[in-house]
């Protein structure tokens, strides 16, 4: 049982479709629960996942989808800030 956990959390961090999403920041993507529409997407087959969300599909969607629908859930304030135009000047050091 151990073993497969490890061998899913290796794959969750491979392969997280939020993440991907997040570092894509392409115009015009989704930012609303990107990753798991992501995920949704390639599990229904969608052909072109750069063209439409800037990154590509995990290799197991059916395996991320738990995880990118929690993490995209967490980010949801912030997402939805994001869509609506709400942007942050955040600076950081000393």
């Amino acid at each position: 049982m151990n073993k497969l956990l490890m061998i899913v959390l290796a794959l969750q961090l491979t392969g997280c479709a939020t993440a991907r999403t997040l570092d894509a920041a392409k115009p015009g993507a989704p930012v609303v629960y990107a990753g798991t529409r992501l995920d949704l997407y390639a599990m229904n087959g969608g052909c072109c996942a750069m063209d439409r969300f800037g990154a590509e599909a995990p290799s197991y969607p059916g395996v991320d989808l738990p995880a990118s629908a929690l993490l995209d859930t967490l980010l949801l304030p912030l997402s939805v800030l994001t869509v609506i135009g709400v942007s942050f000047q955040a600076t950081g050091g000393l």
